[in-house]
């Protein structure tokens, strides 16, 4: 692998879009907090920010050109932590979606180890695609809907939830289908050029 690939300096640490990433580690915790304590307004403004600057950190890296290796590095995991974190919340709270939950925690683990193993095998991992971030804003709507109506209105309906959590799920499952494609393409143009 081109190590200049994944080399970063100092001033990366501190671009708009990186502390926009930053803003979303450190919004897992009072989201947390706030959603297993039934404050589900607080909660529900925090996963929105959090949304809210997922779209834009990508976004703005281009436009600024303040692409760096670290923050693509940085902006998956915050991805995945935030889902872990809303996972478990929800899990929690409404423990019939256990079972939808674990399938996405399932298509997260293997889209983090086929990463590893592009690394592992000198292949950059490309960023992210659109059918990803479409799984990831389909996951915030539905999770903002669901704490939303219990929040404002104290509505909760089963059928509902499971409902925008299936869809939630079958979105990420396609990002998963076309980043498995993807995957195989590189390693395929990888070992055709050894």
């Amino acid at each position: 692998m081109d190590k200049e690939n994944w080399s970063f300096t100092p001033s990366d640490l501190f671009t708009i879009p990186n502390i926009l990433t930053y803003l979303r580690f450190i919004l897992i915790a009072p989201f947390m907090y706030f959603f297993l304590n039934d404050k589900l307004v607080i909660a529900a403004i925090c996963i929105g920010i959090s949304g809210l600057t997922d779209c834009f950190d990508g976004m703005l890296a281009r436009k600024l050109g303040q692409v760096t290796s670290l923050g693509k590095i940085l902006d998956p995991i915050a991805d995945k932590l935030t889902l872990f974190a809303v996972v478990i919340c929800m899990a929690i709270k409404i423990p019939k979606i256990i079972p939808l939950l674990i399938m996405l925690l399932l298509k997260d683990a293997l889209m983090i180890l086929g990463g590893m193993d592009l690394v592992k095998k000198g292949i950059t991992p490309p960023a992210a695609k659109w059918y990803g971030k479409l799984g990831t804003v389909v996951f915030y709507f539905s999770v903002g809907i669901i704490i939303f109506l219990k929040a404002v209105f104290g509505y909760e309906n089963p059928i509902l939830d499971f409902t925008l959590i299936l869809v939630t799920a079958l979105t990420m499952f396609f990002a998963l289908f076309q980043y498995a494609k993807l995957y195989f393409s590189l390693v395929k143009e990888h070992s055709q050029k050894e």
